[in-house]
């Protein structure tokens, strides 16, 4: 009868470490292919928003543009003959959701927000969380989400915050829906999300998987915002319901614009239940997250 090899228990250590490395460097990968759509989109509408500025109707990609002036007390300081700003300030984007909407949408990856690079934390920031659930042979669920804020300050040359930031809001929502690759694309309009708002979800092949993603363009006053969610079940994980990761989408996107209200000093408007996520995102959960593009969607 053949008999059954025991490891020694340093060969085992050892390939325990190997294992810890192999998962280290997919969650690597799978981090840096997530964030080239997001990438990808800032540029098409920063590209965007220059050739709009050059005609003195978009709104701008840098500092001055985006901004126009602020006085000394952080308020929107407005040009002759033009309405001023309503929004002088930004929230702290890494704070803007709750633990518990956190937990539903990266259930594994709550602590692991990591802001973006700002000139101006008064025009512009961004926060990226990450989430590996990996359940040995059963697959490994993957999610990313990414929430952007852009403030836009009323300008004698570039009119009001307010019309530039609807400049911007269209060309985030268009950029969602024109993603290469992108199938089964579906735009929706979201309610209870500052003055406008859209979702926009399709599915996305890569070489890691089958990806669904879900981006929310969502516009307050002179502040736009960006939520990019997406999710993956990988080797041989069960996909994401896209459903239900657009509705945690569009529900975190609420409570990321209600801060905006908060920051500036105004109480926000009541906001939905907070998303809870799908089996298929942590074995805790009913409902579902949503994430945005993975390795090459746009944000």
């Amino acid at each position: 009868m053949q008999r059954v090899a025991v490891q020694p228990d340093d060969q085992r250590a050892r390939n325990g470490r190997k294992a810890q490395r192999r998962a280290g460097r997919l969650r690597r990968g799978l981090v840096c292919a997530a964030a080239v759509p997001a990438v990808a989109l800032f540029a098409t509408a920063c590209s965007s928003d220059s050739d709009a500025a050059a005609q003195g109707t978009g709104a701008g990609s840098d500092s001055s543009s985006a901004a126009g002036s602020t006085d000394t007390g952080g308020s929107s300081a407005a040009s002759p003959g033009v309405q001023a700003a309503k929004y002088a300030k930004l929230p702290k984007p890494c704070a803007v959701l709750s633990k518990k909407t956190l937990t539903s949408l990266v259930p594994k990856g709550v602590k692991s927000g990591k802001e973006g690079t700002s000139d101006d934390v008064a025009t512009r920031g961004s926060c990226s969380w990450s989430s590996l659930d990996s359940n040995g042979v059963k697959g490994s669920q993957f999610r990313w989400l990414n929430i952007s804020f852009l403030r836009f300050d009323s300008d004698a040359g570039r009119g009001s915050g307010e019309k530039q930031a609807e400049a911007y809001y269209t060309s985030q929502v268009q950029g969602a829906q024109s993603v290469a690759g992108a199938k089964n694309t579906k735009s929706v309009p979201v309610s209870g999300a500052g003055d406008q708002a859209t979702a926009v979800r399709y599915d996305l092949k890569k070489k890691e998987g089958a990806f669904k993603q879900q981006t929310v363009v969502a516009r307050v006053a002179n502040v736009v915002v960006t939520l990019d969610y997406n999710g993956a079940g990988l080797a041989g994980g069960k996909a994401p319901d896209a459903d239900a990761l657009t509705k945690a989408a569009q529900q975190a996107a609420a409570e990321a614009v209600a801060s905006v209200t908060t920051a500036n000093g105004a109480a926000p408007a009541p906001s939905s239940p907070a998303a809870t996520p799908s089996k298929s995102a942590s074995k805790s959960a009913s409902p579902s997250p949503s994430p945005s593009k993975s390795s090459a969607k746009k944000s």
